[in-house]
């Protein structure tokens, strides 16, 4: 990571910073931001996490969040200049953070169509999804998710678990073929759930295979989650691995 310093924002320019990067990652419909300033002032200030990654003294990441009822922290989102490394170190500090003040578990969710995303929570990290969202934050306007339904799983980071093994094979469940998903008649015990290579770039260039990919995952693995199912690990090939009760 080099000279990259990540701390705890306090005063208001840095607030006012932290939302212009969100804005510049996300170009939110000026009504509908992330975070308004206001609220990181109001969680920084009892004792909640606002926190910035600072490169060369600009800020290249931010990550905002808060106390949930059930103990965990609640990380609610987390921006970063991309291929850097520092949503990484943004998540350690995080982690640095919880364990601190006795907080044993992080949760923050992430669309499950965006495979890179799910990578980085379920094989980096070792975050387990634990639930899945339908349509969640309702009808979103900004440049990345517009157009679509905002599906999510809540990820849930154990952050004091020493990890896990690697996950079982099972059989294909739901699958790409030529840019759509198909789905398989998969009857086992351990289910593999396919995900688009590149679901931003479907939205652009193909919005029906993007819509069909969303009511496919949500079927399969929505579904399959809400019958007890529990997701175990991620392929390389971006499958979830779905291990459903007997």
């Amino acid at each position: 990571m080099g000279d990259v310093v990540i701390r705890e924002l306090l005063e208001i320019d840095e607030f006012e910073e932290a939302y212009r990067l969100f804005d510049d990652i996300w170009h939110p419909a000026p009504h509908n931001p992330p975070v308004t300033v206001e609220l990181m002032i109001g969680f920084a200030h009892t004792g909640n996490y606002v926190a910035g990654a600072y490169e060369a003294g600009r800020l290249v990441g931010a990550s905002v969040g808060f106390r949930a009822a059930d103990g965990a922290l609640h990380s609610h989102v987390t921006g970063a200049v991309v291929g850097r490394g520092i949503g990484y170190a943004l998540k350690s500090h995080q982690r640095d953070w919880c364990l601190a003040r006795g907080l044993e578990r992080i949760t923050w969710t992430f669309d499950p169509l965006v495979r890179r995303n799910a990578r980085f929570n379920l094989v980096k990290l070792g975050a387990m999804p634990e639930e899945y969202l339908e349509n969640f934050y309702g009808d979103m306007t900004d440049a990345i998710n517009e157009g679509d339904a905002s599906d999510r799983l809540l990820a849930v980071w154990r952050i004091t678990d020493p990890g896990r093994g690697e996950p079982p094979a099972g059989e294909v469940l739901l699958a790409d073929e030529h840019g759509w998903p198909a789905t398989k008649d998969a009857r086992g015990d351990v289910v593999l759930v396919g995900t688009p290579p590149d679901v931003e770039r479907l939205r652009r260039e193909d919005p029906a295979a993007a819509k069909a990919w969303r009511l496919a995952v949500r079927d399969a693995l929505g579904g399959s989650m809400k019958d007890g199912g529990r997701v175990v690990g991620l392929t390389d090939r971006g499958e979830y691995v779905v291990k459903r009760l007997n």
